[in-house]
């Protein structure tokens, strides 16, 4: 059995100033009962991520932390979308955190799952995926179009939790080791596996949004998912291959069929057929341009190795030499 640990908690958030009080206020009665109880040590406190918020939820996070000890924060220069912004938390943490909970600040994601999280990771796991039970509270579409593309990642090779999002506790050294992972193209749910370590699963209950709106519209998830698929496998570039090699043996056999009605005398042209065929190849063609202009893309994002995130401002952040004195602040 480990050690109780220091915990922190990352809540990235985007104009989020409807649910923010509510998510600290929650989070902040849960650190209180496992400090009580013993399962974490003096100083774990809640790390709220602000990327590039438009609204108050900056002014929130300064406010919350001035009469809450367990509350810090940080300040990206700019909206750099969900992935980065949850990086950018867990990279601030890992320099003095024994461990570190990602969880988002709609209240969707189930709270209380947090203490069995710690327990799991006192018994000797570095990872705990919190996985949903059953997606009920789905539309239909969504829930559809979320088995598909769970199914559709493990057929090309992705392994990925089935019904994990990024509700997770990872350790220390599995935050180390997630940081030498240092590519631009972030999917941090296809990520962390790769890393290794013990892991395990937490099952709970997904909640209703709590306030506010949904900051992943229908464009911006399958732009996400694209991203998961292109950033951790090549299998759709290999496709291509496969897709051409089909369209030569189709080739194939209709010169074949239009040799043998030239033969038997029926050799007359078809334009139906002939432009049905130019459409297609021409469709073919630029469909697999585009999806290796994609992976060109990428490459191009990566070789450049921009920052992926800057740090505007923090505030109530412990310093790694200062662990040792941050029970005396709260």
């Amino acid at each position: 059995m480990v050690d109780k640990p220091l915990l922190a908690i990352v809540v990235p958030c985007y104009n989020e100033e409807e649910v923010l009080p509510e998510t600290a206020r929650r989070l902040t009665a849960l650190l209180e009962q496992l400090l009580e109880e013993g399962a974490v040590a003096i100083g774990s406190h809640i790390v709220f991520v602000d990327d590039g918020s438009r609204d108050r939820t900056w002014a929130l996070i300064e406010e919350e932390s001035e009469r809450n000890p367990f509350v810090s924060g940080v300040k990206l220069a700019r909206n750099v979308g969900h992935q980065r912004a949850l990086l950018a938390g867990l990279e601030t943490v890992r320099a003095y955190a024994d461990c570190a909970v990602s969880i988002d600040a709609d209240l969707q994601d189930d709270v209380e799952a947090i203490r069995e999280f710690v327990q799991k990771y006192r018994e000797g796991y570095d990872i705990v995926y919190g996985v949903r039970r059953s997606r009920k509270t789905d539309t239909w579409f969504k829930r559809t179009t979320a088995q598909a593309f769970y199914r559709f990642m493990r057929a090309i090779g992705i392994e990925l939790i089935y019904n994990h999002a990024d509700f997770r506790l990872m350790s220390k050294r599995a935050l180390d080791e997630l940081s030498r992972y240092t590519e631009v193209n972030l999917f941090l749910r296809g990520l962390v596996p790769l890393v290794g370590f013990r892991s395990t699963c937490v099952f709970y209950d997904r909640h209703e949004r709590w306030a506010g709106q949904s900051k992943y519209p229908l464009k911006k998830m399958l732009a996400f998912a694209f991203d998961g698929i292109t950033s951790l496998s090549v299998a759709p570039i290999r496709a291509i291959t496969l897709i051409g090699f089909l369209a030569f043996l189709a080739s194939g056999a209709a010169g074949l069929y239009a040799l043998i009605s030239k033969l038997l005398g029926h050799a007359e042209s078809g334009w139906t057929s002939l432009m049905i065929s130019v459409w297609f190849i021409g469709g073919l063609v630029l469909m697999s341009l585009g999806l290796i202009g994609e992976y060109i893309g990428k490459i191009y994002q990566e070789v450049k190795r921009r920052p992926r995130f800057a740090v505007e401002k923090t505030v109530q952040l412990p310093l790694p030499s200062e662990r040792e004195k941050t029970p005396a602040r709260l």
